[in-house]
């Protein structure tokens, strides 16, 4: 193992890549060996983020942290990452105790590695059940094979698992009408620049007003929020991407484990995304099955006077994620304009909810 070197001008001289990163390939091109896995698994399929690798066996899927740092993730340390992998297992197991498995350590063995070995531990990964991709409801969805019943299921579901969430000091922190706006006029401040792309002033206007008037009239809405419990450690991400249905079984999976700021709020603004994914792929009848089901097995019929707020914010923050993507210099012209296109519908979306 380590880096190689080439000889010029009778000097040796390295690669432009750094001997983590060459670590870090051959550890990846160990865990793409169906042979260095625990169980007998006939194929490995890597699937890369930006912030992990997924290695994809038969039964069974490990998933190890980049060493890279965002600004609002860090993974930088194998003492962080391991951290990480932590918070990932205890925040899924909420949702799908029966996908999210254990904390697999890996160990350097000579020139070599080892899965589940602890005497050299140089990394960790994050052992899942497989799902079945085919159940997920982003594809149930496009290939019509979903109906408000399953809506209706996943929104009870939810509730009970909600149920079981503590609203606790820390949680509730998270609910004062400061840090809401907070986030709320970050957004704004973060994509001003699009004014005239992808978001047109008068559009840009009407959503930042009504958002910071809905504020401003309902200070006593939102602290009443936090009285009765509805500030919790939630997912933080949930959409039709992050949901599987197998059977009888609800799946939920990839919460956020790597920025509290991201997950802790109320359980209206997660009820809100998904409600709002499914406006934005034209089926608001089964984003109305799923929230009517919500309320009523959870009997938070409050959630109501802020279900819109919410869809404003998760529509906006799609907008705004989807249009960070045009400050990069090397996209290309197709790309380009379907992204401008993407982060339109979203901006077009949020505006409709102010609209209405």
């Amino acid at each position: 193992m380590g880096c190689s070197s080439r000889k010029r001008g009778g000097t040796f001289w390295l690669p432009a890549v750094s001997l983590h990163e060459t670590f870090m390939a051959e550890l990846i091109d160990y865990l793409q060996d169906p042979a260095s896995y625990p169980e007998n698994t006939k194929e490995i399929t890597l699937v890369q983020t930006h912030i992990s690798w997924v290695l994809i066996g038969d039964k069974y899927v490990y998933k190890v942290k980049k060493p890279v740092n965002f600004g609002f993730l860090d993974f930088t340390t194998l003492k962080k990452r391991k951290f990480y992998v932590i918070e990932e297992l205890r925040l899924n197991a909420r949702f799908s105790p029966s996908v999210y498995l254990e904390i697999v350590p890996i160990s350097q063995k000579d020139d070599s590695f080892a899965v589940g070995d602890e005497s050299n531990i140089v990394e960790y990964a994050l052992k899942m059940r497989r799902i079945n991709e085919d159940q997920m409801l982003h594809r149930l969805l496009a290939a019509g094979k979903i109906k408000a019943a399953e809506f209706q299921r996943i929104g009870a579901h939810l509730a009970k698992v909600y149920g079981t969430i503590e609203s606790n000091d820390k949680a509730r922190s998270f609910g004062t009408l400061d840090t809401i706006s907070f986030n709320v006029k970050e957004n704004f401040d973060q994509t001003r620049k699009y004014i005239g792309g992808p978001v047109s002033a008068e559009m840009f206007t009407a959503i930042e007003g009504w958002s910071l008037k809905f504020m401003e009239d309902n200070g006593a809405l939102f602290k009443r929020r936090i009285v009765k419990g509805c500030i919790k450690e939630c997912h933080g991400d949930l959409h039709l991407q992050h949901i599987c249905m197998e059977a009888d079984d609800i799946f939920i999976f990839d919460c956020i484990e790597f920025n509290e700021r991201m997950r802790y709020g109320d359980v209206a603004s997660d009820v809100a995304f998904l409600s709002m994914d499914l406006d934005y792929h034209g089926r608001s009848d089964l984003a109305e099955a799923f929230v009517k089901a919500y309320v009523e097995a959870s009997g938070d019929e409050d959630l109501l006077t802020v279900l819109t707020f919410y869809k404003v914010y998760r529509a906006y923050v799609r907008a705004k994620v989807t249009s960070f993507m045009l400050d990069d210099e090397g996209i290309a012209k197709e790309m380009y304009a379907e992204v401008a296109s993407r982060a339109a519908e979203y901006y077009d979306l949020a505006h409709s909810y102010v609209n209405a």
